[in-house]
């Protein structure tokens, strides 16, 4: 799940808290364009304070309409339909033809919220199961990786937590705001620097000490993982570089000017055997040219890229300010 899917969960939780009525919406289908994507969380407060967005405004709009006339007075979850028919789909500010499929449901202590958040605070990814009849609600580990969710006749199922995964070869000062920034983004970051006069400490983010390659190893990387190294040092980085663009991460970057990633490309090749294919996948310099300098500046490209890529997207590459 987003951040912002996890601020409205946060946001719930205090409502219930303090004694207050709370719906919790979440989108189950989409025809056409959608303002978000299925799974996308709202809450509602009974005064029609609103956590989140499924639309552009006019959505919740209409939501804070019906439960001030005490139409969100609901005992059981109710699926809602918006956006049918052009007139409807300009009304609630989806495209023409668009149509959003919102499940309500009255959230009390058998919905487990609290539960999940904690389990979501310790980076875990947790499967919800929504009884549609009673409103009650079971938390189970994932079956699968798939971030899927499956609308039944009794049942709807939802998974939260960390989608992406981010593994980052070196503990400097710029990895600092790459992690932060990541952690914003949805991912599960991990930090590896075996020097252990590097320093590092951030909320949320794991750091081992072990070497990179074994790390990579364990990391087991997949089409949901990235791996970005940012040592400036081939005993670390290359290490970490020859397992990762042999393993199936959707993005493998490094530091490095363009001179150093010609050196470190021939390194690879003739000291570890990877094959052109594997060494066409690497990333470097990394991040993409948008002039950065700052170490936040260029932490912001290698997102940027790292985004791109996992939409397919194909901007301009180049090098984030790294001369080095």
């Amino acid at each position: 799940m987003d951040n912002v899917d996890l601020q409205v969960l946060r946001a719930v939780d205090a409502w219930l808290s303090a004694g207050r009525r709370v719906v919790l919406g979440t989108i189950t289908r989409t025809w056409g364009s959608a303002p978000r994507p299925v799974g996308s969380l709202v809450g509602l407060r009974d005064d029609g304070l609103i956590a989140g967005s499924v639309s552009g405004g006019c959505i919740e709009d209409d939501l804070v309409a019906k439960l001030r006339e005490g139409g969100l007075r609901l005992q059981s979850p109710e699926l809602l339909r918006y956006g049918v028919g052009a007139e409807a789909a300009q009304r609630f500010g989806l495209p023409c033809g668009g149509t959003l499929e919102l499940m309500l449901e009255p959230v009390h202590a058998g919905s487990q919220v609290p539960e999940l958040l904690a389990r979501l605070e310790q980076g875990e990814r947790v499967q919800r199961e929504l009884d549609l009849l009673s409103g009650s609600v079971q938390l189970l580990a994932p079956q699968h990786d798939a971030d899927v969710l499956v609308l039944g006749e009794r049942t709807l199922t939802t998974h939260h937590g960390p989608r992406w995964r981010l593994l980052v070869i070196g503990a400097g000062q710029m990895t600092q705001y790459l992690a932060q920034m990541a952690l914003a983004l949805d991912y599960e970051v991990l930090v590896c620097d075996p020097r252990t006069e590097y320093d590092f400490q951030l909320p949320g983010v794991k750091l081992t000490r072990e070497m990179p390659d074994d790390v990579v190893q364990s990391f087991s990387p997949d089409g949901h993982s990235a791996i970005v190294a940012l040592t400036h040092d081939p005993k670390l980085d290359d290490l970490a570089l020859m397992e990762a663009l042999r393993s199936p991460a959707f993005y493998v970057g490094a530091i490095g000017s363009r001179v150093n990633q010609s050196k470190r490309r021939q390194r690879l090749a003739e000291h570890f055997g990877l094959q052109p294919a594997e060494l066409a996948r690497l990333h470097g310099p990394v991040g993409l040219a948008i002039g950065a300098r700052t170490p936040p500046e260029i932490a912001l490209s290698i997102l940027a890229e790292m985004t791109a890529q996992r939409y397919g997207s194909s901007p301009r590459l180049g090098e984030a300010g790294c001369a080095v």
